[in-house]
């Protein structure tokens, strides 16, 4: 005969299976914790590796190549012809200054024009600032040439220069392209961080003492120097590597430290004052100071 079960075992039986499904209940519950918190974990670390991507593709050398040639190097022909033709009016070899300005304008005007039709990547927003800047220096040099062109047979060389010295569309002008120009430099520096993600970056707007100008990378140097030109308006037909160049120069020939200068600035100031300055000093100089620094593949730093 079959034995009944008692309410003790209904009892324990119920029990059990309250344990059972309380603890796969626990199970599950803290199955889905485990599950949420490493998806978060992961998630973060994805979004972190994501955010380094992109920091690190921002400024590949493709983009500074590319905008070397599309931007960059439109806007120096522009600024290498102002030098020469300015130059031309210092030394008075042309009674035609009306028709130089003109020219001028109308270079300004064309290379504006090109720049238009270019575009840098969104994730690269220093280039893109630095396009935008080279485009105002244009217009604003194009607008205020023309308005020159015309009278400008009719004033004295020397009065002529001088206004074109102080006519505030031509600052501006000047302004912006030392702007573009350090945005440039920094977007260099971006890309460095990529190759060595030990370097650390210093904050330009600060003196520097002469030692530990030493101890920066060349590229480090060079948006120093950028930041520096851009301050002191220093609009002028070298590049900031030159200026680098003769930095180190005086420097390492001991120059600096016979006049008893303390940091970059005070060179600076005597390069200046002593026009020591020349466009091809960094190619000079290349070899002799920065054989192992590390560069970007852009024309300005490997022309011989």
């Amino acid at each position: 005969m079959e034995k009944r079960l008692t309410r003790t075992d209904y009892l324990f039986a119920v029990t059990f299976i309250f344990m059972l499904v309380v603890a796969m209940g626990a199970f599950f519950f803290g199955l889905k914790m485990g599950q949420d918190r490493s998806s978060l974990k992961y998630e973060d670390l994805l979004n972190k590796q994501n955010e380094a991507a992109k920091s690190f593709t921002a400024y590949h050398q493709q983009y500074l190549v590319s905008f070397y040639h599309t931007i960059y190097q439109p806007y120096r022909e522009f600024h290498k012809k102002w030098f020469e033709k300015t130059d031309e009016l210092l030394a008075n070899r042309t009674a035609d200054a009306s028709l130089i300005l003109k020219d001028l304008s109308k270079l300004a005007q064309e290379s504006y024009d090109s720049l238009g039709s270019k575009s840098m990547p969104d994730s690269s927003p220093l280039l893109q600032e630095a396009h935008k800047d080279y485009m105002k220096s244009l217009k604003l040099f194009s607008e205020g040439l023309k308005s020159y062109s015309a009278k400008a047979n009719g004033i004295p060389t020397t009065e002529l220069i001088a206004q074109l010295q102080a006519d505030p569309y031509l600052g501006e002008a000047k302004t912006f392209a030392l702007k573009a120009e350090k945005s440039y430099y920094e977007s260099i520096d971006k890309w460095y961080v990529t190759i060595n993600p030990q370097f650390k970056s210093i904050d330009v707007t600060k003196p520097l003492s002469l030692n530990d100008w030493k101890s920066q990378s060349l590229n480090m140097k060079n948006e120093y120097v950028a930041q520096l030109m851009l301050s002191n308006k220093l609009f002028k037909p070298f590049t900031p590597q030159d200026l680098t160049s003769r930095i180190d120069e005086m420097i390492q020939s001991g120059q600096a430290q016979k006049l008893n200068l303390n940091d970059v600035g005070q060179v600076v100031d005597v390069l200046m004052a002593t026009d020591a300055v020349r466009k091809s000093d960094f190619i000079h100089n290349k070899d002799k100071y920065y054989g192992k620094e590390t560069l970007p593949q852009l024309p300005f730093f490997t022309a011989n």
